[in-house]
C-alpha cells in the first residue's frame, strides 16, 4: 500500500537519525510511526544493523500488536509502543535509546532536575524517572507492561504527556515521543543534553538550585506560549 511505503520511510529516515546523532549503538534502540487514520504504526525490525537497514523492512502493526505487513520480526520494544499509542491518541512517533547519560540517570533512578533555561525551553517539569518495575510485572507481559509504567507514571504525578514529551524507566532508559517520528528523534538528543547537563551541573555544585519559576515561565511561554514569539511565523 502507498500509504505504508510513506508510514516506513518516514521511519526508515527517524530511525537513520538516531544513529547519526550517536543516541544508540549497534542494534540498540528503536522509533516508530503512527499513521492514526489507518490505526497502524512501522517500526525498526529487530536486532538489525543499522547500516543493513532499508526502508521496506519497517515492520508494520497495529495498536494490539497484530502483524499487518513485514517479512521480520519487529523490535523487541513493540508492545510498549503499541500500549502508548492505543492511550495517548496526540502521539505521533515515539522514541527509545540508550544513550549515555540518559541512561545513567535512569540507572540512578532520579528524575531529571530543571537546573537551567536549556530545559525550560522544552518543558516546565523535571523529566521524570518512573521506578523500576516490580517482579511480578517483569515476570509477565514485559514491554506491555513498560508501556503500563510510562502511563501509570504520568497518571500519579498528574502530567500530560503533550507537555512532557519524554520519560526515563527506572534502571531501564529513556522513551521519548512527537507529533511525528521526526519530532520524537528530536526530544531524545534534546534528552540526552537536558541530562548531560544536568549531570555536569551536580558535578560542579552538588547544591546547585533549581531554576526559578520566573524563568520557567519566560523561556517556556516564549516558544510554546500563546503570545510565543520564538522563530518566524
Amino acid at each position: 500500500m502507498k500509504a505504508f511505503k510513506e508510514l516506513k520511510r518516514a521511519c526508515y529516515e527517524a530511525n537513520m537519525e538516531l544513529n547519526a546523532l550517536n543516541l544508540v549503538i549497534y542494534t540498540f534502540g528503536n522509533v516508530s510511526a503512527v499513521d492514526r487514520d489507518a490505526g497502524v504504526f512501522a517500526i525498526k525490525p529487530s536486532g538489525v544493523p543499522y547500516e543493513l537497514l532499508k526502508a521496506e523492512d519497517m515492520v508494520i502493526l497495529d495498536y494490539d500488536n497484530r502483524l499487518i505487513e513485514g517479512a521480520m520480526r519487529p523490535s523487541s520494544d513493540t508492545k510498549t509502543h503499541a500500549w502508548l499509542y492505543k492511550n495517548w491518541e496526540d502521539i505521533g512517533g515515539i522514541a527509545h535509546t540508550h544513550a549515555t547519560y540518559s541512561v545513567s540517570w535512569a540507572q540512578a533512578q532520579r528524575d531529571i532536575p530543571i537546573f537551567g533555561t536549556t530545559h525550560a525551553d522544552h518543558l516546565t517539569q523535571d523529566i521524570p524517572c518512573a521506578p523500576p518495575m516490580s517482579d511480578e510485572l517483569i515476570e509477565g507481559n514485559y514491554e506491555h507492561n513498560t508501556g503500563i509504567q510510562i502511563t501509570d507514571c504520568f497518571s500519579q504525578r498528574k502530567l500530560d504527556y503533550r507537555e512532557v514529551p519524554m520519560v526515563l524507566i527506572g534502571n531501564h532508559g529513556p522513551f521519548t515521543w512527537g507529533k511525528d517520528a521526526a519530532k520524537a528523534v528530536y526530544h531524545s538528543r534534546v534528552l540526552e543534553e537536558l541530562a548531560k547537563m544536568a549531570y555536569l551541573t551536580l558535578q560542579i555544585n552538588p547544591q546547585a538550585p533549581r531554576l526559578k519559576d520566573a524563568l520557567v515561565k519566560k523561556h517556556y511561554d516564549r516558544k510554546h506560549g500563546k503570545d510565543a514569539y520564538y522563530g518566524q511565523n
